[in-house]
């Protein structure tokens, strides 16, 4: 790959890291600008999907190191999202390029659409439906393969499922993310690695600028807070995925050009 098309990725990875460590689903930036540089929809998975393995494996550190993971109560959640995560990267491994290219546009503007009507978070438990053992036998396993086939919005739907199925109060909840989060990532970074498709030295610079804008992000949180983020991250996301729907050769415009 040219130098300055690994600059203005990276560039891109920074704002996203940014806004993913102040309102969440940086993913929605860097994912459709790969597909934008003209990379293969596979690779553009694979090499995004580096960064969100290590600025996921960091937080679960930081997590570890403070005493929050229930180790005890985690090895099946660890084992089944592993499992999700490695089902859904050998699944879109296998899907055609033109699916792909035609599904991802609409997928992003789905989680767009999550993010802008999700219930706010509250820090009190909810009513307990299910154990946290039995969510890691039914609903980690899907969440995994959904991460593995796309990714964004992974961590916001985990911690919500925890809150709302399992009745964990936020912190608890937030914890139990991390580590399905970590855990669904390095099960399809392993896939993705032995099929060969990822971009490494995009993926790299892409990563170490997504860590360096994640925690500068961090610092200014508080100050900038959600509320003025999310919108801006919604928005983006909205214009990225229009405009990879609007790219002469998608087929979703065909098949839309066609039907008028």
């Amino acid at each position: 790959m040219e130098w300055d098309l690994i600059g203005i990725l990276a560039t891109i990875a920074f704002l996203a890291g940014f806004f993913d460590a102040i309102a969440g689903g940086g993913g929605l930036i860097t994912l459709p600008a790969l597909f934008l540089a003209g990379i293969e929809p596979i690779s553009a998975m694979a090499t995004n999907k580096l960064q969100a393995t290590s600025a996921s494996i960091s937080a679960t550190v930081t997590f570890a190191r403070n005493g929050l993971i229930e180790w005890r109560n985690s090895v099946f959640l660890v084992l089944f999202s592993l499992l999700g995560g490695v089902s859904g990267a050998l699944f879109v491994s296998v899907v055609s390029k033109r699916v792909l290219e035609a599904c991802v546009p609409i997928l992003l503007i789905v989680v767009a659409i999550y993010f802008i009507f999700a219930p706010k978070l509250s820090g009190r438990s909810n009513r307990k439906r299910i154990s946290v053992l039995l969510f890691s036998f039914l609903i980690a396993p899907v969440l995994g393969f959904y991460d593995g086939i796309f990714g964004p919005g992974t961590g916001s739907f985990l911690m919500m499922s925890f809150m709302f199925f399992c009745g964990l109060e936020m912190m608890q909840a937030m914890s139990f993310t991390k580590l399905a989060n970590a855990s669904c990532n390095i099960g399809a970074l392993f896939i993705f690695i032995t099929k060969g498709v990822i971009i490494w030295p995009l993926a790299l610079a892409m990563a170490i600028a997504s860590f360096a804008g994640a925690q500068l992000g961090a610092r200014y949180a508080v100050k900038i807070g959600p509320r003025l983020v999310r919108p801006m991250l919604i928005l983006v996301c909205c214009v990225l995925a229009i405009k990879l729907i609007s790219a002469e050769n998608n087929p979703l415009r065909i098949m839309i050009l066609n039907l008028l």
